[in-house]
């Protein structure tokens, strides 16, 4: 295992004889992990490719759905659906995996009448509330359509359960992964273009307070931007940054680098026993057994 460990905490969450994996590759840039709990297997977005694909930790590949939407984040609500953003459709869309029936649904595509950027990474809380991040990479890097942006900022949003959209911040240069901690009093967020982790906490009515910087990331490490976001059930946050990804405890202390062989996107929890972490990473996807589950 390739790492930079800055603290013993790392060996809690890894053990040193644990090793990266490659499981599987030959793609053109993977992103959006996320695990399905009902078929237990890993799904993920191939971006350049259009393609959501499956992955049985047995090592079985399938396409789910082809074309994406050029998708880029996926997750799964509390029914199990699968939530996706959209670059090519600037939309935040819900479809029944598993099911395999009805449509594809447009769950956001506007706000205050202007379309969405191109929605880029997605949670749900335990509240049903779904929170993403609209910067404008999609526009710029994927589709090539820069003049077509509609919003003067590039926001971070939650759409509530009844399907009122509200912009929660809209101060960042490039709003990219995002996560809640353990009890949900706060939001994580990476602003890519300034390689740094914000938090912020939540006031009583939902919206957000007390932005601060949370940790910082060396670019001198290696190739890679601040991206992919997840915490524990420890409450250390996991950043998908250069070089690799950056652990950093609680309190914004950083536990570790865990080095990856090519340029990292994102990260999710899965695995029977929800203990193996992957890793997307350009061509790739990774996989390491680690010693605590996602919050």
């Amino acid at each position: 295992m390739q790492a930079e460990v800055m603290s013993n905490v790392f060996y809690d969450l890894f053990a040193r004889t644990a090793e990266l994996e490659r499981a599987v590759t030959g793609f053109v840039f993977t992103e959006g992990p996320a695990w399905d709990k009902v078929d237990e297997s890993l799904v993920f977005s191939d971006i350049k490719g259009n393609t959501i694909y499956r992955f049985k930790e047995s090592g079985r590949l399938s396409v789910v759905r082809r074309p994406s939407g050029m998708s880029n984040g996926l997750t799964f609500d509390h029914e199990q659906r699968l939530v996706t953003c959209e670059h090519a459709g600037r939309r935040l869309s819900l479809y029944s995996l598993n099911e395999r029936t009805g449509p594809i649904v447009t769950l956001a595509d506007r706000y205050d009448g202007k379309r969405l950027n191109s929605p880029n990474d997605v949670i749900v809380g335990s509240d049903k509330s779904i929170y993403f991040t609209d910067p404008n990479y999609g526009l710029v890097m994927e589709l090539r359509a820069p003049e077509e942006q509609e919003l003067p900022f590039q926001g971070v949003y939650r759409l509530a359960p009844g399907g009122n959209l509200t912009l929660l911040v809209d101060d960042f240069a490039g709003p990219n992964g995002l996560t809640l901690s353990p009890d949900e009093r706060k939001l994580f967020i990476n602003d890519t273009e300034r390689q740094h982790i914000r938090v912020f906490d939540f006031d009583g009515e939902g919206r957000l307070i007390n932005g601060r910087v949370f940790a910082e990331l060396d670019e001198s490490k290696g190739a890679g931007v601040a991206d992919g976001l997840k915490v524990d059930a420890a409450g250390n946050v996991y950043c998908i940054g250069p070089a690799g990804l950056w652990i950093f405890d609680p309190e914004g202390n950083e536990v570790g680098l865990l080095r990856v062989p090519e340029i990292a996107s994102n990260l999710t929890w899965g695995g029977s026993d929800g203990r193996v972490l992957y890793i997307t990473a350009t061509t790739s996807v990774y996989r390491i057994p680690v010693g605590i589950k996602r919050a």
